[in-house]
């Protein structure tokens, strides 16, 4: 599973546990680290890679938005503070979102969902790096918002999973949850030697595949297609691996 490093920047500590909390509920999510101010966070960045910053507006000597413009090639930015008025300014800033405090984590899962597939595209190849890890006992399953509310999806319970334009159908063993998410993040997340992305619009757990054919791969419940610029990775996949 690919995870995103994150640094959290804020001069309250409450405000940084919160923030740390929430990262530590989410797999996809690492902390790489803290800062409790601004002029802390540009000698971090030279020395640690970081995909996301939580970042507070409000602080000393030098605020969070004065930090993001002296900035070359910023991270990607959510900010988080309890003044509504930055929000017009923090969007100048392309930031990916704007957090109030107190903040919920439904609200913060909706944030980080927003950020990964911008994170997730930077990488030059769609297709997921072989040398993601397999499911661990510390990666056994990922929330997704789904009907309002957190909906948690056991990984090894995944059959498929099926792009719908701006959301993804994702079929367990025990029902479906849609959710919206691109598949190419999605696709990052999942451990790559237990899903096989097989199609533009499917990805297939691996323990699940019934049978296959040159055009087609029988799951449990259905037909799903092998689509043309899938066809060599999927099958050189397979004479490699039992399944």
């Amino acid at each position: 599973m690919q995870v995103f490093n994150c640094l959290v920047v804020d001069d309250e500590p409450p405000a940084r546990a919160v923030i740390k909390r929430y990262i530590a509920k989410m797999p996809m999510l690492h902390l790489a680290g803290e800062c409790g101010n601004a002029l802390q966070v540009i000698p971090f960045l030279h020395e640690h890679p970081v995909d996301i910053i939580f970042l507070d507006i409000q602080m000393p000597q030098l605020s969070g938005l004065e930090l993001v413009h002296t900035l070359a090639q910023p991270p990607k930015i959510i900010f988080t503070t309890a003044f509504a008025e930055y929000a017009l300014q923090s969007y100048d800033l392309d930031a990916v979102d704007y957090l109030l405090k107190p903040i919920q984590f439904e609200r913060f899962m909706k944030a980080v969902n927003k950020a990964l597939p911008i994170v997730a595209s930077g990488s030059t190849n769609e297709q997921a790096p072989a040398t993601k890890p397999a499911i661990t006992e510390n990666s056994t399953f990922l929330y997704f918002r789904s009907d309002r509310k957190m909906v948690k999806v056991i990984l090894k319970e995944i059959l498929y999973i099926e792009s719908l334009k701006d959301y993804v159908k994702i079929i367990t063993e025990n029902g479906q949850v849609i959710t919206k998410y691109s598949m190419v993040a999605l696709e990052a997340m999942l451990p790559a030697p237990d899903f096989l992305r097989i199609h533009r619009s499917f990805i297939v757990a691996k323990f699940h595949i019934r049978s296959y054919t040159v055009h087609h791969v029988q799951m449990v419940n259905a037909e799903l297609p092998i689509g043309k610029l899938y066809q060599r990775e999927f099958f050189k996949y397979l004479n490699n691996k039992e399944l």
